[in-house]
């Protein structure tokens, strides 16, 4: 069985990506070839966003936005701590400080109620991250930011094609970033990403910032990297968006299916993620959370059940971000990464298969 069956989706889309992938070959333009303009134009139409700046990886997506907004050493981006690391990571890099916010226990995305008493003189921007594939409370934390005059930028490597009070993920912030890693929910076949804004000026920047700060051939008008996301890549993506939307609706239905199912299991400690009725998730991961996480797991195991954790320690305990945590701050985000397991998800994941996984949960439950 698989985690995340990207065998099966290619056999559905084997003749569209084939098809691009050898047009890219044929023309031989590898780094900014014709498919990278036309999938920043699909991409942003999707969204509905006024452009679309495709980049190197959903890392790059992050920090190029905090490049742009001008971040750096002494700042401070509130974000949170029960993510991946990639978050945190970025600011960090910049010199900048992550202050982390705690999360919500039943949605996991950041608790709104906290964020404001985070907000100091040294605030320069607030990044939630839609975690598991569903929006955070972008409306309220967008209020909060525009009283603080903060730009927002949106975490969405785990959200692109989900929806937020009828809006796209990555369309709802000063700045939307998402991931084109292949387990994503549109991933590519390495590393992708690309960055959504409303902003003339700000994707002007990315796009200098992409190419090691250049407005015009070896002209550097600002601090810049090797950000681009290769067209080979683009091709595929794009071979992907002709199923995407089914895939969505699969996601969806999927996701659902998985919480009636497991509905039941409340009483012997299991819950699974909350989705607000104002949004949808697109599921990049189907996260349950479950008492003896451990013995759990291995149950499942040997059930020949593939499971996974998303995330196992917050950002805060990590070696390397220690000196950023904040005494009692995140106490939910430090319980979750106990309990939180991940269960298999894709599109092409069939009902019996589906009825086989959610009886082994059943079966290997305390």
């Amino acid at each position: 069985m698989q985690f995340v069956d990207l065998k099966t989706q290619y056999q559905a889309l084997r003749d569209p990506i084939n098809t691009r992938i050898q047009k890219v070959l044929d023309h031989g333009q590898y780094i900014m070839g014709p498919e990278v303009k036309e999938l920043e134009a699909a991409l942003a139409a999707h969204t509905g966003a006024a452009h679309c700046v495709t980049v190197a990886s959903g890392t790059e997506a992050l920090l190029m936005s905090l490049m742009a907004l001008g971040i750096g050493p002494g700042d401070e981006v509130i974000t949170a701590s029960f993510t991946f690391i990639a978050t945190a990571e970025v600011i960090v890099l910049l010199g900048a400080r992550p202050v982390f916010v705690d999360v919500e226990p039943d949605t996991c995305n950041i608790d709104v109620s906290r964020l404001e008493a985070c907000i100091t003189s040294r605030t320069r921007a607030i990044m939630p991250v839609s975690l598991y594939g569903q929006c955070c409370d972008m409306d309220e934390i967008n209020a909060i930011a525009a009283r603080h005059g903060l730009p927002v930028i949106e975490d969405a490597a785990q959200s692109f094609g989900a929806t937020y009070k009828g809006r796209k993920s990555c369309h709802l912030s000063t700045l939307g970033c998402t991931s084109f890693f292949p387990s994503k929910p549109l991933g590519c076949y390495g590393d992708g990403g690309a960055v959504f804004t409303d902003d003339p000026g700000l994707a002007q920047a990315l796009r200098e910032i992409r190419v090691h700060g250049q407005s015009a051939r070896y002209h550097h008008t600002r601090i810049g990297v090797g950000g681009r996301m290769d067209t080979l890549q683009c091709a595929v993506v794009l071979g992907k968006l002709e199923r995407f939307e089914w895939e969505i609706e699969r996601r969806i239905a999927i996701g659902e299916r998985y919480r009636r199912e497991l509905a039941g299991l409340e009483s012997r400690g299991l819950r699974t993620v909350t989705v607000r009725p104002d949004r949808t998730s697109v599921w990049a991961q189907f996260t349950i959370m479950v008492p003896q996480r451990e013995s759990v797991i291995e149950k499942l195991k040997a059930a020949g059940i593939p499971t996974a954790i998303h995330y196992p320690r917050p950002i805060h305990s990590q070696p390397a971000y220690a000196q950023f945590a904040r005494e009692g701050a995140t106490p939910v985000s430090d319980r979750l990464a106990t309990e939180v397991m991940s269960l298999p998800m894709h599109p092409d994941l069939d009902e019996a298969t589906q009825d086989r996984i959610v009886q082994a949960v059943r079966d290997a439950l305390p």
